[in-house]
């Protein structure tokens, strides 16, 4: 399968609405004066805002539509397949790199892991949204013997690959990189994944605080904040 030319009519039909929230919770570990990588940076959304905060943002993507998306909001985007390329950057080149729900698209995701430690100076910070496979509907509709593709959910169909958190501390340990907070997105704009009472008013509201306390089995997406090994 020819996965650039399906991402660029991927990215000529998707517009630029993205989750805020879940966003904003990436975003917060991103400091003023970072410079900051986002792998597969898509049409540059999350990389703008990073570099809104005063973070030097550089990003890329396997698709030349999306990076020259990205590029059209000025983002320093380059196109690049990371499941046949490396980085084109050197080693230690960046304090944080940002990773928006990405490596479960990806064939080969441990080149795709390898490349993110490399590009981290030590003591850098990788900040890894990733669909959690573990999330409570997931769990149900596995006891029940299915596992359906439902879009926008940990099993979207776009899905290659699929993580829990235990899986993902095993792959940042073997390259030098440790789990420091593990917070969680809930998303609950997603139909396909919360009944209708449970997205809206105070139902909602305490769901949110709910996937805070217990994103492994609450949240929709796990995001990981590891930090590189200082030599």
């Amino acid at each position: 399968m020819d996965f650039e030319a399906f991402y660029d009519a991927y990215w000529q039909q998707q517009g630029d609405r993205f989750d805020q929230r879940r966003q904003g919770l990436l975003a917060r570990h991103v400091r003023a004066g970072d410079r900051v990588l986002q792998v597969d940076c898509g049409p540059g959304v999350l990389a703008a805002r990073l570099a809104e905060q005063g973070a030097q943002v550089v990003g890329t993507d396997l698709s030349a539509e999306a990076v020259r998306r990205a590029q059209a909001r000025g983002v320093d985007a380059s196109q690049v397949d990371l499941d046949r390329q490396p980085l084109p950057f050197a080693a230690a080149s960046f304090d944080v790199v940002v990773s928006d729900s990405q490596i479960e698209h990806r064939v080969d995701y441990g080149r795709y892991l390898d490349e993110c430690a490399r590009v981290l100076r030590p003591d850098g910070r990788l900040v890894l949204c990733v669909p959690n496979t573990a999330h409570w509907r997931v769990r149900w509709w596995l006891l029940r013997g299915h596992f359906p593709y439902v879009e926008h959910t940990p099993t979207d169909w776009l899905h290659l690959r699929f993580f829990t958190l235990p899986d993902l501390r095993r792959l940042l340990a073997g390259r030098g990189l440790a789990v420091e907070q593990v917070d969680g997105s809930a998303s609950l704009w997603v139909a396909g994944l919360y009944p209708a009472w449970l997205r809206r008013g105070q139902a909602a509201r305490v769901y949110e605080r709910l996937t805070r306390w217990r994103p492994t089995l609450f949240g929709r997406d796990l995001i990981l904040l590891a930090r590189r090994a200082t030599p």
